[in-house]
């Protein structure tokens, strides 16, 4: 960013820069400087309630950028000068970025100091003031309102910069916290409550983690999702890694269908924990998210949420067990041919997810309630366990939900 701007790029009027009596004009603001900004802090604080209830640090520096920037503004107007200075525009509007000033407030007492140091231009060039030069101050005018249009672009360009920076920094800062929590590494400057403190997540509130497949973006733009959630009164904070955007997200609990609808509205792939309170348990989270996701078949667009069964929990945590277990009690059935091994998989989903019932599972396959029981005898025949056996229950049901979980078998069921 520039510092300078030529006074040849500006517009004075021809033969302007040569009238003594407007630098005579000049000269004598330069003298009365202490006054003038001493005037121009007043008024600011007495227009601007933001700066009126300030707290005296910011009023001092306040009184000295305004005392920088005139001066700087009134060495401008000197035509012994051939360049305009931007260091003092360009550091106000740095320094009010970062002090969390709004843009309107800083571009108003700008244009308040400049204001009363054209009050006081015109009060000493009309007749009977000090300089007494009243057609100078047309010149002086033209001068003046072109070094105050060239600082108000400065302090916007600045302020802007700036504020671009702060924001990179703090979605860094927040991206590392993410990261910690996800980890159940706690940062080496805070605690993992402090952490979720500067995260904003609200104490007390249901937690989920998120993730998200951003190698299969069907819609609306990832970086929007944490303002969306925002707008609908929820917090979150995201770490992005080379193929998932992982989140952290705070919500109570009739919130709960309202995140996963700004989720659903980007059009993505993600994968989504049950809810949970204590944040050590945000790895164990993260890990059922992760596989909530795997379960989606390729290319299917949808946001789905790990089934909240302690079951389902305990096999994704210890995915190798999972699977030697799916092998052992199912190894019967996977050892047939594709068709007949789909076929007996899906009756046996069915007939869980319908509570055990032949007759609701006949209805969701679209086949008679005695062909479910014939391949359920099947089942009993390959596996060696029997339905009316509680523990061989469980133990086929741990076998499909793992080879769900393991991507060696889809359905258009729902069991993880």
């Amino acid at each position: 960013m520039g510092t300078e701007l030529h006074l040849s790029e500006m517009s004075w009027p021809a033969g302007a820069l040569t009238m003594s009596d407007a630098d005579q004009l000049v000269y004598w603001a330069d003298s009365q400087m202490p006054r003038i900004v001493t005037d121009a802090h007043d008024l600011i604080l007495e227009r601007i309630p933001l700066y009126e209830r300030a707290d005296p640090l910011l009023q001092k520096d306040l009184h000295r950028s305004i005392e920088d920037n005139l001066r700087a503004a009134v060495n401008a107007m000197n035509q012994c000068h051939n360049s305009l200075q931007m260091t003092a525009p360009h550091e106000t509007g740095r320094r009010r970025a970062q002090q969390g000033i709004p843009l309107a407030e800083i571009l108003q007492a700008n244009h308040l100091s400049f204001g009363v140091l054209w009050d006081a231009l015109v009060e000493a060039a009309r007749p009977g003031g000090d300089c007494e030069a009243p057609e100078a101050i047309f010149a002086v005018a033209t001068r003046l309102w072109s070094v105050a249009d060239a600082h108000a672009s400065a302090l916007t360009d600045s302020y802007r910069a700036a504020s671009a920076e702060l924001l990179a920094e703090e979605g860094r800062r927040r991206s590392a916290l993410v990261e910690s929590l996800l980890a159940g590494r706690p940062s080496p400057d805070c605690s993992s409550w402090e952490m979720a403190t500067l995260l904003g997540l609200a104490p007390g509130a249901d937690l989920i983690v998120v993730a998200v497949d951003k190698r299969h973006q069907a819609g609306g733009d990832l970086a929007d999702v944490e303002r969306k959630l925002a707008d609908q009164g929820i917090v979150s904070g995201w770490q992005l890694t080379p193929t998932l955007q992982l989140g952290v997200v705070s919500l109570h609990s009739e919130q709960h269908e309202a995140a996963l609808g700004v989720l659903t509205s980007i059009g993505v792939r993600a994968g989504v924990s049950p809810p949970y309170r204590a944040l050590s348990e945000t790895p164990r989270a993260l890990q059922l998210a992760r596989t909530a996701l795997s379960t989606l078949r390729p290319g299917q667009t949808e946001v789905r949420e790990f089934n909240s069964s302690p079951l389902a929990a305990l096999l994704a945590c210890e995915p190798n067990e999972g699977r030697r277990l799916a092998y052992e009690v199912l190894s019967g059935v996977l050892e047939l041919p594709a068709a007949d091994r789909s076929m007996m998989l899906d009756t046996l989903v069915a007939y869980f997810d319908n509570e055990g019932s032949a007759e609701r599972a006949a209805e969701q396959l679209y086949c008679h309630s005695n062909t479910v029981r014939y391949r359920l005898r099947r089942v009993h025949e390959l596996t060696g366990r029997s339905l009316k056996d509680p523990l061989c229950v469980a133990e086929l049901v741990s076998a499909v939900f793992s080879l769900r979980m393991c991507k060696l078998y889809t359905t258009s069921s729902s069991i993880a």
